[in-house]
C-alpha cells in the first residue's frame, strides 16, 4: 500500500478515536475505553510500516527530526494504550492521537534527511531510553493539560461538563507524578549514557552535545518538580507548570537541535 493512503487511513482512525473521547468527556456518548484503543491499535498498526518505510530511505541508523517524530509519536502511543489498562489515562488520547497523524501525514510528505554515520551500542542504548522517555513524559504533559484544566475549573466552581468525567483531582495528580518519576528513570538513563566519557568522540561526531546538555536542563527540571513536590508539597497548577516548561526543554532538545542541524544549517 502506498504510504499516503496508509498515513490517511492512521490520521482518520487517531480522529476517530480521539472524538469518541472528547465526546465521552463531554458526556455526549457513553464510554467506550476498548472502542478507543481498538482504533488507536489499528491507527498504530498503519503507522508501524511507514516508520519502517521512513528508515529504509536514510543510509543511517540514527533517524532524521521527520522520522524520529514518527517514531517517538507511534512509541507515545502504544506506551499509552498500555498505560492506559491499569491507569486512568486514556483522556490523554483527545490530544496525543490527533497530534501523531498529523505528524503521518507530514512526514509522509517531507521526509528527513538521515546523514549520521550509524549508531554505536552506546548511543544505541542512549536512543531507546531517550524515546521511551520521551514517550512517557509526553504523556505525562498531556496529562498535565488535563489536570491544569481540571483546577482551573474547580478554582471557579465549575464542575460540570469535562471536570465530571475526570478522574479525581488527588487521582490525577497522583498519576502525573507516578507517569514523571518512570519517564525520569529513563531520562536518568539516557542523561548519564550520553554523558558519560565511553562513547564522548562519538558524542561530537554525532552532534550530540547540545543536545545532552538541553536533556540534562530538562531533567533537573523534573527533579526539582519532583524533589519540591516530595517535601514542599508542590501540587496543582506548580506542578502543571513545571511539568510542561520541563517537556518544552524536551523538545527542544529532542527536536530542536534536530531542525538547527537538518533544515537551517543544511540549507546554509
Amino acid at each position: 500500500m502506498q504510504a499516503l493512503p496508509l498515513a490517511l487511513m492512521a490520521f482518520i482512525l487517531y480522529v476517530a478515536a480521539a472524538s469518541w473521547q472528547a465526546l465521552t468527556l463531554a458526556h455526549r456518548v457513553s464510554a467506550r475505553s476498548a472502542l478507543v484503543r481498538s482504533f488507536g491499535l489499528l491507527a498504530l498498526s498503519c503507522q508501524v510500516p511507514l516508520a519502517l518505510g521512513l528508515l529504509d530511505r536514510g543510509a543511517s541508523m540514527l533517524p532524521g527530526i521527520t522520522t524520529s517524530a514518527v517514531l517517538i509519536s507511534g512509541l507515545a502511543v502504544l506506551t499509552l494504550l498500555v498505560v492506559s489498562l491499569f491507569k486512568p489515562v486514556l483522556n490523554v488520547a483527545v490530544g496525543l492521537f490527533p497530534l501523531t497523524g498529523l505528524i503521518l501525514l507530514l512526514a509522509v510528505g517531507l521526509p528527513s534527511p538521515e546523514r549520521h554515520p550509524g549508531m554505536t551500542p552506546g548511543i544505541a542504548v542512549h536512543a531507546l531510553s531517550s524515546a521511551l522517555a520521551f514517550a512517557l513524559l509526553a504523556i505525562a504533559a498531556f496529562q498535565a493539560v488535563l489536570l491544569g484544566i481540571q483546577n482551573h475549573a474547580l478554582r471557579h466552581h465549575h464542575i460540570r461538563g469535562v471536570v465530571q468525567s475526570l478522574p479525581p483531582l488527588t487521582s490525577m495528580e497522583r498519576i502525573l507524578f507516578e507517569l514523571i518519576w518512570a519517564g525520569m528513570a529513563l531520562l536518568s538513563l539516557a542523561v548519564a549514557v550520553a554523558s558519560g566519557f565511553v562513547f564522548l568522540d562519538d558524542m561530537f561526531a554525532q552532534h550530540l552535545v547540545h543536545k545532552t546538555v538541553l536533556s540534562l536542563l530538562a531533567w533537573l527540571i523534573f527533579a526539582i518538580l519532583l524533589g519540591c513536590h516530595h517535601w514542599l508539597g508542590w501540587r496543582g497548577m506548580r506542578a502543571v507548570s513545571w511539568t510542561l516548561l520541563g517537556y518544552g526543554v524536551l523538545l527542544l532538545a529532542y527536536f530542536g537541535s534536530k531542525f538547527v542541524l537538518e533544515v537551517l544549517l543544511a540549507g546554509a
